[in-house]
């Protein structure tokens, strides 16, 4: 058993915020790749008034939102739903997405195949497919 208390990984290498170009968020990475459970967990931040685009072209993702207000974009379709407390998706195809926040939303997000830390968004919105050994595969 592991227990994690959110408050105990902020200023460590689960901490990860962006701000700027790729994106305004931050994501606190509670389960990561080198658990080796098949799945990483985090709590994702994304301030009101910011707009963020992603693309996991690599990741299967599913997002739980429990506070906060905001948009959700599918760039495929333009179809848009609305992000509250309560409300979930999964981005099962890949999905290209815009998440645009009203309010402060609070996101309970895992990824599969777990992420490890280190990816960082890139021009189109994409983490990397990186193992726990650093290679990337893809």
């Amino acid at each position: 058993m592991r227990v994690t208390y959110l408050e105990d990984l902020n200023g460590t290498d689960r901490d990860v915020s962006v701000e700027g170009e790729h994106g305004n968020w931050r994501s606190r990475r509670i389960v990561l790749a080198r658990e080796g459970v098949g799945f990483s967990f985090h709590e994702t931040n994304i301030p009101a008034g910011t707009t963020n685009e992603f693309w996991y072209a690599n990741h299967i993702e599913a997002v739980y939102c429990v506070a906060g207000e905001g948009e959700l974009l599918d760039r495929e379709t333009g179809e848009t739903y609305e992000i509250r407390d309560g409300m979930c998706y999964l981005l099962d195809k890949h999905d290209k997405h815009t998440v645009t926040a009203k309010k402060d939303l609070r996101l309970i997000c895992t990824f599969n195949p777990p992420v490890t830390g280190r990816e960082v968004h890139d021009e189109n919105g994409v983490y990397p497919l990186l193992t726990e050994s650093g290679a990337e595969t893809k």
